[in-house]
């Protein structure tokens, strides 16, 4: 079967530092005012007065969303959407564009290793550049779907299960139990120099929230970089009696050593995971050595698709899960296929949580929201991932070649 090649590829932005504000999206981040996501989150910034109560007002949503949209030959257009701007649109059009033109779709492989040789020097591991190479990655996965009429979880292999189960990430556990998710993931909102009385807050909010769920209903904490081992290690213990399920990114990500003390030092029953801001097949191979639980990689951000299903890889040959950090329709192709991969996550990005809202709303068009906690493997059956893109937003080209 003769395939066509890729014509040319386009790299657009909405929202961050440069765009409109609030818009949403990849950037799921860059959100409105008055939203649980950007209300007194522990951060690594948060030790600055300053920068304590929004983890806007330290430019968390300044990059806003990269769309890369490439076209066949054939006029069969592909695209995906991740976090990375203007900067990202530049990297696109002025240095990947020569690995991608002229390439037949199917050559997603040789495209991506040259994609990450090339911009190795100054890549480092992971962060904007990643994120950009990662949204190259899922467009092209999108368009060879699309060329071959067949969703990317086909391409992948084919589902191993016929449906995902998800927990949600948000303020409101509670709100998620009753809309049929398998638990719930909360932010913490103090850190090491709040002392023992940070401790005591945020343990007092899962002991409360088990209150309202039940002794069954799973709860977690995201602490997103925030802590360092001695008092990540005393929050796990205060939160013992609560049955929290695991403890989530309390470290630097490249604080190794760090995660594998930590392992060794929380309650035997609670889980250590990490891995949404580590952006490299090595990195991940250095965390998974450390013993963590689960490693989490964002499919936008550590290299896309091809990325993620070597990571599921190296998981599934070390006994640990791999459950990818939210991403929607992109992680969800990718899940169904993976054996290691038993649930996932649904990030809750509406203000209050107390109605489903698609992650990346309002930029993708038909992206699935579960169904009591549930998306089933037909949801998913349309050509490369299913959606379509919201134009009339108003994305701007900054740069052409």
């Amino acid at each position: 079967m003769k395939l066509p090649k890729i014509k040319e590829v386009r790299a657009y932005y909405l929202g961050g530092a440069t765009g409109k504000k609030g818009s949403g999206g990849g950037d799921y981040h860059d959100q409105g005012s008055n939203h649980w996501i950007d209300d007194h989150i522990a951060t690594p910034m948060s030790k600055y007065k300053e920068y304590e109560q929004s983890r806007q007002s330290f430019g968390i949503n300044v990059l806003g969303t990269l769309v890369v949209e490439v076209e066949a030959d054939n006029g069969v257009t592909g695209f995906a959407i991740s976090t990375g701007g203007e900067i990202g649109c530049f990297i696109v059009e002025k240095h990947l564009n020569r690995f991608i033109e002229g390439r037949e779709v199917s050559e997603i492989k040789l495209i991506h290793d040259q994609m990450i040789n090339s911009t190795m020097y100054y890549a480092g591991s992971g962060g904007v550049v990643m994120n950009t190479i990662s949204c190259v990655d899922l467009a092209l996965w999108d368009l060879y779907g699309k060329v071959v009429e067949l969703p990317v979880y086909k391409l992948l292999g084919g589902a191993v299960r016929d449906e995902i189960h998800f927990y949600a990430t948000g303020a409101r556990p509670d709100l998620a139990q009753k809309m049929g998710f398998i638990g719930g993931k909360m932010p913490t909102h103090y850190g090491p120099h709040d002392g023992d009385v940070g401790i005591e807050k945020d343990a007092k909010m899962v002991a409360d929230m088990r209150a309202k769920v039940g002794p069954h209903f799973w709860l977690m904490l995201d602490c997103w970089m925030s802590q360092d081992v001695n008092y990540a290690t005393k929050l796990a213990w205060a939160c013992k009696d609560a049955n929290l399920k695991w403890i989530e990114e309390s470290l630097p990500p490249q604080q190794f050593d760090g995660y594998r003390e930590l392992k060794q030092k929380v309650p035997p029953t609670m889980m250590v995971t990490t891995g949404e801001h580590h952006g490299t097949l090595q990195s991940f191979k250095t965390l998974s050595d450390t013993g963590i639980d689960i490693m989490q990689p964002d499919v936008g951000w550590c290299g896309g698709v091809t990325t993620l299903c070597e990571i599921a890889a190296l998981a599934k040959s070390k006994g640990q899960l791999v459950v990818p950090h939210g991403s929607s329709v992109y992680s969800h192709h990718a899940v169904i296929t993976f054996t290691n991969t038993p649930f996932s996550e649904f990030l809750m990005t509406s203000p209050d949580c107390s109605t489903l809202r698609a992650q990346f709303d309002p930029v993708l068009v038909g992206e699935p929201v579960p169904e009591n906690g549930v998306i089933t493997k037909e949801t998913l059956d349309k050509p490369g991932f299913g959606v379509e893109l919201n134009r009339s937003l108003g994305f701007e080209r900054p740069f052409t070649h």
